[in-house]
């Protein structure tokens, strides 16, 4: 919400009108002696007409927190004894302990604890924790993240146009989670794929211009696109970054595999301005050093801030940390963005720095400091308190100037929402999937075959081959003794249920009659499934579809265990601990069963079928002129499963 784009949406309409040739028309001076028309103000500008006469002590304010120890991120020290005085849902004056002469109708003693502001997401996708937002609010705030900049190309490849919709629907029941939705440039990821969604230059204006809300093109993920005039994706994709910037939005960036100094200068060049895909910590050093946003998930922040701090970086405002995606059941175990910043004091970074990477970088990054990210008038009243700062230790949170938080508890009550069908509906088979649907069969003749291999996060420019032998029915099938499996992806969009597979290997069950699948498959969301047998493939799948989506396992030719993930195939409207019980009960069953390699629930299988850089080869589903599917998403080459 970029102050100048809600100044221009406060203006009247009349003197921001265009005629039909294009000129601004003028307002029409009233009469002599006549008295100017009065303007009906927002909502948002009646708030701060408010706030200014409660910071007069002209008006009494609702809550005091009194006497706590204040981090300012925007000087970067500790004010002792301070008073924070709250109207309604914002911050009305801070200051020195009853220095403020008004009267509140309640005070909480805050005197023994530290004062940080809310934290906020720089880059997540709320649907990895499978969660809805007002359930969402209820995993998190506790961890005290009050407000999230969500990446939505999850949801958008799902449900399309209604994107901006479904994202403020919670908020505007009553949640306190604030919720900026940054429009999920890859809809769809590529050319090779195709869902619930597209969008272009128009879709992306409309997104911007719906609500101030939204205030950025969520990470550009096809680099290809981007930088090759001849991708088919190139026009599309640019449009998207053409309308941001129409918008005075923020372009958010993905630069996965981007190390070369020519690469990182080209991904800076085109506007992109961020990135939460660095892996070494060298690499995000170059990327910082040319004006790139860092967005730190955990495994880069342990190696990236011990760099930084031998390099003895002066001026940390251009990095945060962040999520990314991470379940409920993770949530639960490790934490949300409390994590993410005890993370980086565990890595050496002071306290004051580190809860300034957890709120107000971002917020200045997304130019919504007005709003969030300090303890500041004007502001949201989102107030963590600590009993240790070093340890990120919470004792209580505030959001929207109401007690949200206490210890691991959340304090306020969910909205009941009704979402409608165009969420709930949407995973369209438009038939009953059978084994057949799953076979491999040989050209006719043949002993063996060759075949293409991949495996999870295979990034090489080629994908692997090797030898398979054919069966007495002429079908080509698994062999788990040698970790090889079968994939496959189910399209869920057009009603055909059509169907790619090959073989992968290094992942999977080796238990007989065993497959995993899920409708959680970045980034389109087809369903994918992994087996060794075509039946049991069938069964998972279409457990899936009678849910509407989610997770399902099955071993030996029974279902043992399933996600019900019923809104967008994606997510669920169910308590936190009721979905994390559900998790957890799959985690147990794959347990008891043999996998490939390592042991337990492959759940990193719902990212391997990314699209993005630095992926290649990848299965999709099928398209016209590739029934197979496979596809070289660099190149556009396709290529045979068995030959």
């Amino acid at each position: 919400m970029q102050p100048h784009r809600l100044l221009a949406a406060l203006l009247p309409a009349l003197i921001l009108g265009l005629n039909g040739c294009g000129k601004r028309t003028e307002a029409p001076s009233p009469a002599a002696g006549a008295a100017a028309p009065a303007h009906v103000f927002s909502e948002e500008i009646r708030t701060r007409q408010q706030l200014v006469q409660v910071a007069l002590a002209r008006e009494p304010a609702d809550l005091i927190l009194r006497g706590a120890k204040v981090l300012n991120v925007v000087t970067r020290e500790w004010l002792p004894a301070q008073d924070i005085v709250i109207k309604g849902s914002r911050i009305a004056w801070v200051g020195p302990q009853g220095g403020w002469p008004g009267t509140a109708a309640e005070t909480v003693d805050a005197s023994s604890e530290w004062a940080v502001p809310g934290f906020g997401e720089s880059h997540k996708h709320i649907e990895s924790t499978y969660l809805m937002p007002e359930y969402e609010a209820a995993l998190v705030i506790p961890h005290g993240n009050t407000w999230t900049v969500e990446d939505s190309h999850e949801i958008s490849n799902v449900i399309g146009e209604h994107n901006v919709d479904f994202w403020l629907r919670a908020e505007r029941a009553g949640s306190p989670l604030k919720i900026f939705p940054s429009i999920g440039s890859a809809t769809p990821p590529t050319v090779y794929e195709h869902g619930g969604g597209y969008y272009g230059y128009r879709e992306m204006s409309a997104f911007m211009e719906a609500d101030p809300r939204v205030i950025s093109l969520g990470e550009v993920m096809d680099w290809p696109a981007v930088n090759d005039p001849k991708n088919g994706a190139h026009q599309r994709i640019w449009e998207m970054i053409q309308a941001t910037v129409d918008h005075d939005g923020v372009v958010e960036g993905h630069g996965g595999g981007l190390v070369k100094a020519e690469e990182i200068n080209a991904f800076a060049a085109a506007g992109l301005s961020s990135d939460h895909e660095a892996r070494l910590p060298q690499e995000a050093f170059d990327k910082l050093r040319r004006g790139v946003f860092i967005e730190s998930r955990v495994d880069l922040t342990r190696v990236l801030i011990p760099l930084l701090l031998k390099e003895n970086l002066q001026d940390w405002s251009n990095i945060s940390v962040t999520t990314d995606d991470r379940d409920v059941l993770a949530t639960q175990q490790l934490g949300s963005m409390d994590y993410n910043i005890r993370t980086a004091i565990e890595a050496g970074l002071a306290p004051e720095i580190a809860y300034q990477l957890g709120s107000y970088n971002t917020a200045r990054h997304f130019h919504i400091e007005h709003l969030v990210g300090s303890i500041a008038p004007g502001r949201y009243a989102d107030v963590v308190l600590l009993s240790d700062p070093k340890t990120v230790a919470i004792s209580r949170v505030y959001a929207n100037g109401k007690l949200a938080g206490k210890g691991k508890d959340y304090q306020l009550p969910i909205p009941k929402i009704d979402y409608p069908d165009w969420a709930l509906q949407t995973i369209k088979l438009g038939r009953e999937i059978d084994a057949a649907d799953f076979r491999i069969d040989a050209p006719a003749g043949r002993k063996d075959v060759n075949v293409a291999l991949m495996e999870p996060f295979w990034f090489a420019p080629d994908f692997i081959t090797d030898t398979l032998p054919v069966q007495a029915d002429g079908s080509v099938v698994a062999d788990p003794a040698r970790g090889i499996i079968k994939v496959a992806l189910v399209d869920r969009y057009h009603g055909t249920g059509a169907v790619s597979k090959m073989f992968w290997r290094n992942v999977g069950p080796k238990t007989p009659g065993a497959a995993l699948a899920s409708s959680q498959s970045h980034d389109l969301h087809n369903i994918w499934v992994a087996g060794n047998d075509d039946a049991a493939m069938a069964l998972a799948v279409n457990t899936i579809a009678g849910m509407h989506g989610g997770w399902a396992l099955v071993s030996k030719g029974k279902v043992v265990a399933k996600v019900q993930l019923d809104i967008g195939g994606l997510m669920t409207a169910r308590p936190v601990n009721e979905v994390a019980g559900d998790m957890e009960r799959l985690h147990q069953a794959a347990d008891a069963m043999d996998w490939i390699n390592n042991p337990g629930l492959p759940d990193r299988m719902r990212f391997a079928f990314l699209t993005a850089s630095p992926w290649k080869w990848q299965l999709v589903a099928p398209y016209d002129g590739n029934p197979g599917g496979f596809v070289n998403v660099v190149t556009g080459e396709t290529h045979a499963v068995i030959w």
